[in-house]
Formats: C-alpha cells, sequence, structure tokens
C-alpha cells in the first residue's frame, strides 16, 4: 500500500472517530465495547491478560445469546464493537456474529484474531465480506527471537508477517498491537519501521498491566514509562500512521505539555495560543471551562468477558454485572462500579488533584493491579500536580470520597 493511499485513509478514519467521538456522552454509551467471545487460545503468551486456555469453555454465550447481546450494544447507538479473545476465529459462528453487528445492527466492528494458522487469506476475506473495518494484529517485537519469546512459540513471527501481507492483499484496515515491557524495551525503536512497511493505519501501544499472565517484575519502571511516551510523542510528528498508547491515557498529558511547549517556541510567548487536541479516545481544548473528554477503562470503555460478565476493562477484570441477567446498557450506566470510575472527583492521591484528570485519569487497571483500589493514583505516572485542581468535587459525590492531597508529592 502506498504511503500516500494510507495516510489518506487512516485521516479518514481519524475523522470518523472524531466526529463520533464529540457525540458521545460517556455517562450515557462507551465509545468502545470488546467483547472476548472466546478465551481459547492456541498460544501461550507470557502477558496474556486472560490467561487463555486450550479449549473452549462450556459456559461461554452462545450464538444466541451473542445475537441478543448485540442488540442490547445497539440500543448504546454506534459504539465501535472489536471482537477479541482469546483466538475469536475458535468460534464457528464468529462470522455469523460479526455479519449480525455489522450487517443487521450497522456497528462498526473490528477483529484482533490470535496469529495461529486460523488467519488464512480467505478467513481474512471471509470478516471483510462480513462486515469488519479494521484488524488488529500483535506483534510484539522486530525479529523472532524477542516476538516468538513473548508468544511461547517458535515461527509465531514468521506467521504474524504473513498474516499482516495477507491482510494488505485482502485490503482490510491494519492496525498493529504492540505490548510495551521489560523483554522488549531496547528493541522498541525498531518497530515503526514494520508498522509502515505494512501500511498500518494505526500502531496501538501496549504497557503492560500486571493481570493475568503478566507480571509486576515485568512492567518498565515509571521513568522508563516517561520517556517511552516522550518518544512516541516525536515520533507521531512524522510517522504515517496513528498512535495510541493503550493502557497508559498519561500519554494524552505528554502530547498537550508537548504541544503547549512547542507552541511557546513557535510564537514566542509565555502564553501560547490555546491547545486544541484530538486523539485516539480523547479531545482536549484549553480554556476557561476547557471541554475534555478521555476513555479510561469504565468511562466510554467496557469489556464483556466470554461469559457474559461485563467489566471496565480486560485490564480491570471487577465485574459489574451480567448481560445475562441484566442489560450492558443497564450494568453501564447504572452500576457502582461504573459510575465511580466515570467520576473523576472521585480520584485519590495526586491523579484526584491533576488538572488533566479529566482527559487522562491515570490507568485504574494499573492502579487496581498494584495497589488494590481503582480509584488510587497511577504508581507509574511521574508527573506531579503543581496545586491542588481547581475543579470542586461534585455536589452529589458521596461523603468521604473526596480527593485527599497527597502531601508527600507536593
Amino acid at each position: 500500500m502506498k504511503a500516500t493511499r494510507m495516510q489518506e485513509q487512516a485521516q479518514a478514519e481519524r475523522q470518523c472517530h472524531d466526529a463520533h467521538l464529540q457525540q458521545v456522552d460517556f455517562d450515557l454509551s462507551p465509545f468502545t465495547i470488546a467483547w472476548e467471545v472466546t478465551r481459547a487460545c492456541a498460544l501461550v503468551c507470557r502477558h496474556c491478560r486472560a490467561e487463555a486456555q486450550p479449549q473452549r469453555d462450556p459456559r461461554e454465550l452462545t450464538t444466541e445469546e451473542g445475537f441478543a447481546l448485540l442488540d442490547d450494544i445497539k440500543d448504546f447507538g454506534n459504539p465501535i464493537l472489536i471482537f477479541t479473545g482469546g483466538d475469536p476465529l475458535m468460534r464457528r459462528d464468529l462470522f455469523d456474529l460479526i455479519a449480525y453487528a455489522s450487517q443487521e445492527k450497522g456497528l462498526r466492528t473490528s477483529l484482533t484474531p490470535t496469529a495461529t494458522a486460523l488467519v488464512t487469506r480467505k478467513r481474512l476475506q471471509q470478516a471483510k465480506e462480513a462486515g469488519i473495518r479494521r484488524v488488529a494484529i500483535s506483534l510484539d517485537g522486530p525479529t523472532a527471537e524477542v516476538h516468538d519469546a513473548f508468544r511461547g512459540f517458535s515461527g509465531s513471527f514468521a506467521r504474524t508477517l504473513r498474516i499482516l501481507a495477507h491482510l494488505n492483499e485482502v485490503g482490510l484496515s491494519l492496525q498493529i498491537n504492540t505490548t510495551v515491557c521489560r523483554y522488549n524495551l531496547a528493541v522498541l525503536e525498531q518497530m515503526p519501521e514494520i508498522v509502515a512497511r505494512f501500511g498500518a493505519v494505526q500502531w496501538s501501544v501496549f504497557f503492560l498491566v500486571p493481570t493475568g499472565r503478566g507480571k509486576l517484575e515485568d512492567l518498565i519502571s515509571p521513568e522508563e514509562h516517561e520517556r517511552v511516551l516522550n518518544w512516541l510523542y516525536d515520533l507521531s510528528q512524522e510517522a504515517p500512521f496513528d498512535i495510541k498508547a493503550t493502557a497508559c491515557p498519561h500519554y494524552r498529558r505528554v502530547v498537550i505539555q508537548r504541544e503547549r511547549a512547542r507552541r511557546r517556541v513557535e510564537e514566542r510567548e509565555d502564553e501560547p495560543s490555546p491547545v486544541l487536541l484530538a486523539g485516539a479516545g480523547f479531545q482536549y481544548a484549553d480554556g476557561l471551562h476547557r471541554p475534555v473528554k478521555g476513555v479510561n477503562d469504565g468511562r466510554g470503555f467496557c469489556f464483556v468477558s466470554h461469559l457474559g460478565e461485563v467489566c471496565p476493562s480486560g485490564f480491570l477484570p471487577l465485574a459489574a454485572g451480567n448481560v445475562r441477567e441484566q442489560s450492558i446498557v443497564s450494568i453501564y450506566r447504572d452500576s457502582r462500579l461504573f459510575r465511580e470510575l466515570r467520576d473523576p472527583s472521585l480520584l485519590k492521591g495526586k491523579c484526584g488533584r491533576c488538572e488533566f484528570r479529566e482527559v487522562c485519569g491515570g490507568s485504574r487497571a494499573r492502579a487496581y493491579a498494584v495497589t488494590g483500589d481503582y480509584l488510587e493514583s497511577d504508581p507509574y505516572c511521574l508527573y506531579l500536580p503543581p496545586s491542588p485542581h481547581p475543579y470542586p468535587p461534585r455536589k452529589d459525590a458521596p461523603k468521604g470520597t473526596e480527593p485527599k492531597l497527597d502531601r508527600k508529592l507536593r
């Protein structure tokens, strides 16, 4: 795919997503929903949040239950729906579910298959015909040595490259996912060349959350997080693909800070022109009544497990309800878990007093995995807010939940 065509496709998708983001009220509807249609997978990835298993669970949502779930999802409006796993291709009814979601319900759908022998050119063509708009493929290193060590199988790297080539041939929009941890940090800067070579419209850089098979000792340090985020910003200025930092919302804070600094230099003023930004799942505008919006765990995003449990994300595996018992709409809108996650005034420590809490809010999944409290500060963000947050707590916030200042960080 030529670079110009790739850039035009990325720009069109970005404009579509930005327009949709403007219309979404996160209290009423998520921007994105991920449905783990199965937890079965042939690989044994060392960082798998699902701790995938070789066989399908007999308790998975049935085809009919899946159709009912898709009916309810449509009641949200038009969120992005990701068919994920495990390996979603291990469900024989996958293309029926995709076709129902895309063609009958008009949902925008994407697919995240595992790089196994199940992913053939023919099946990718079937996915496209069923209505899939984008396919996300994981590539965790620039060489077989690094990637295969992640995936637990020799030959996984070579197969992944073949799948990327097939996606180019079929003409499906491609997203490449990479999980950053101590095993590939040293070679991360070699990844953009591969992402560009295969015409990906987006590089989604995941920052490891210690859940499932992911281990706390495998995370990179807070300082390394900051360095990688700033490198990603620099890369975004010239890369022919979009960049998204997944499970690391403080990338948005870095982008805003860097944009402000850049404009200050270019305009040679202490107070540069307002920053107006839109990215993958966030918008930000400077001003006294600044409109800000940022997708986070449970806030603009929700996850449905293979058993029908509704969680804030796959990395925050706390179930607020089950779609077999109640509508996903009522779970997302009314459950205490989701309501608390959507209320920035409840955030604790430095996240609670941070001026970027509306657009960032810190990784709720990482806060929970490390501290056991999903409202605590993200322990892998280095930023120290200069003063208490200017916004007062919501008047309807429960007593005792007002954010407290972490005086050790002042």
